[in-house]
């Protein structure tokens, strides 16, 4: 299929986009195209005007400080992935790129834009909400910060204005003593998971002091549960079951032609336990 008509505008200055998504409440916004391409095809979208973001300056940037990654609109997956920096201040951020799709997605792909299509199957979006990190809005009205936790409102839909460009998102850096682990579980490489678990973990001297897990493909939107009254301290079989049971409570893990929603239950239990372990291990090794 091919898309319905449409428009297209390509400005080169930020403001100019932020008018024409102004003039047109039907209008949609184009950086790495790799979401909302496929659904134009598809006619699962069908925008009066599209405005092409990638002409606009200062808007490629990846900058990772003591504070945390930011990352503006037009840098693309493998900008992302290729920075020791960011690497270095916040590795969840890299491994969970590593599981994105393909090469060839990656290289068109932006960070950004995966995070404003909000899909509750893709990497990033859990990323963002685990951390506690946010995105920035701009529009004609002014710019705007928006929590993680207040950006996803339901399945592919988040809480960006249609008239708003995201320009940058920001993912804290890995807090001392804390350690990561991410895992995932596809039937073919590059493929959305049925079921993805990223963990972020503290301690102090052997001791769990916070836990959380962030979860993929098992809710409409990405889930974040804090485990750290399950784990009780300790990551140990009978800990990491307990942690599972508490992540399951919170979650709505769904039948589709992929898999069944006892088996997306299974795998829930068990890459709790495998990621929270990694990134106990991974805690520890940080000291």
């Amino acid at each position: 299929m091919k898309p319905a008509p449409f428009a297209f505008l390509r400005p080169q200055r930020l403001q100019h986009a932020l008018e024409a998504l102004a003039a047109d409440p039907g209008s949609k916004v184009l950086a790495g195209g790799q979401s909302l391409v496929p659904l134009l095809n598809m006619r699962l979208a069908a925008p009066s005007t599209l405005v092409d973001i990638n002409g606009l300056p200062d808007l490629d940037h990846v900058r990772a400080d003591p504070e945390g990654v930011r990352v503006g609109a037009l840098a693309r997956h493998t900008d992302v992935l290729a920075s020791p920096d960011v690497r270095r201040v916040q590795p969840l951020l890299s491994v969970a790129l590593e599981h994105v799709a393909h090469a060839t997605i990656r290289n068109r792909g932006t960070v950004v834009g995966s995070l404003v299509h909000a899909d509750a199957a893709a990497e990033l979006p859990v990323v963002l909400a685990l951390l506690g990190g946010s995105l920035t809005a701009a529009s004609t009205r002014g710019t705007r910060e928006i929590a993680a936790a207040d950006l996803f409102a339901g399945p592919l839909e988040s809480t960006v204005a249609h008239d708003e460009i995201a320009v940058e998102a920001f993912f804290p850096a890995l807090e001392r003593h804390a350690g990561i682990g991410f895992e995932e579980l596809a039937r073919r490489h590059g493929d959305y998971a049925l079921c993805g678990v990223a963990a972020l973990v503290r301690v102090e001297g052997d001791a769990v002091v916070d836990a959380h897990a962030g979860y993929l493909s098992v809710a409409d939107v990405p889930t974040v549960v804090d485990l750290t009254e399950a784990l009780g301290g300790v990551v140990s079989t009978s800990s990491t079951d307990a942690a599972a049971d508490l992540a399951l409570s919170h979650l709505d893990p769904g039948d589709d032609i992929h898999a069944t929603a006892a088996y997306r239950s299974r795998l829930v239990r068990v890459l709790t336990a495998r990621v929270l372990r990694a990134a106990y291990d991974d805690a520890r090794g940080r000291r």
